[in-house]
């Protein structure tokens, strides 16, 4: 088992987990779509020659490769970037894997505002609203090296489809080993007067910092890392919801058919609750470093601070 605890990029937990499957399992196997260099999938092609295979810039053929190594027994953990994971892969996704019973644990890297320099183009603001349209397939977006390892070994023991959406640079070691279990989110906080849900490196980062500067302004939220998007902790979020009666999502996304509009989906049917967003909205993307994107977008502390404080006057 690797220890995760020195790693600096999400990219190496990642491909840490997979290695351990595979020597754990051998019907586990690689595919990358001409990425091994910007993933380090070559780690794994190094362990295990046979059972890695470049695709090539063609991630739609990839995922039909994927499906019928399923087929065969196989386990597939399938690599591209989050833009081409949705929109290339999503017929294939949907009916060579989804419809047709098999398993393959696809990884979207720099997903949303992290692809940062490959600019709107590769900005996939929608994939979890596509993802989530195939019945079955666990979405999860984990928020640090710990939580990456354990939720990828998971997924694999699930022998269902997923889509695990991760940036791959930069890195927090924010929990210990074992405490992130698929299905249920982590509370990092609690408070009676709101609850902040957020998902993801990049936005329960900037959550936890907001927490610290709400609580200097005497407001106590409660904070969630919904690191499992789909099947959703429903049990842990209508409680905090009903404690609290006010609701903040943070999503690296957009809002149509995404993780805010799927809470509040679900809990204006039973609670009378407030609710307010931080997302992209209505834009396509845009070159620049994070801090610009950052700012270009909504994703700051300060946004989070104000959009807290509106919401429970």
């Amino acid at each position: 088992m690797t220890d995760t605890s020195s790693l600096t990029n999400m990219k190496d937990a990642v491909m840490a987990a997979i290695i351990d499957l595979g020597k754990e399992h051998d019907d586990v196997v690689m595919l990358d779509s001409d990425l091994a260099s910007c993933l380090g999938s070559n780690a794994f092609k190094e362990k295990f020659p046979n059972r890695f295979f470049n695709c090539g810039i063609a991630e739609a053929n990839m995922i039909g490769v994927g499906a019928g190594l399923s087929s065969m027994g196989y386990t597939p953990f399938a690599h591209t970037f989050g833009c081409f994971a949705s929109r290339r892969d999503y017929d294939q996704m949907f009916i060579s894997i989804g419809y047709a019973g098999q398993t393959l644990h696809l990884i979207g890297t720099d997903p949303g505002v992290t692809a940062q320099y490959n600019g709107g183009t590769h900005m996939p603001f929608e994939d979890i609203a596509l993802m989530r349209q195939i019945p079955g397939l666990t979405i999860v977006e984990p928020s640090d090296a710990e939580s990456c390892y354990d939720l990828i070994k998971q997924i694999y023991d699930t022998k269902r489809p997923s889509y695990i959406r991760v940036n791959r640079k930069g890195i927090e070691h924010r929990y210990k080993r074992g405490e992130a279990v698929l299905g249920k989110g982590i509370v990092l906080n609690e408070g009676k007067d709101l609850t902040i849900v957020a998902t993801g490196a990049l936005l329960v980062s900037k959550a936890v910092e907001a927490i610290q500067i709400l609580k200097s302004k005497g407001i106590d939220a409660t904070l969630i890392d919904l690191h499992t998007i789909r099947p959703l902790d429903t049990g842990l979020i209508e409680k905090y919801a009903t404690k609290t009666k006010k609701v903040l999502v943070l999503e690296n996304g957009r809002y149509c058919g995404g993780i805010g509009e799927m809470i509040a989906g679900y809990l204006t049917q039973r609670i009378d609750v407030r609710m307010s967003f931080i997302n992209v909205g209505e834009q396509f993307g845009e070159v620049g470093n994070i801090d610009y994107l950052c700012n270009t977008f909504g994703f700051t502390v300060d946004n989070i601070v104000s959009k807290a404080i509106a919401l429970i006057k």
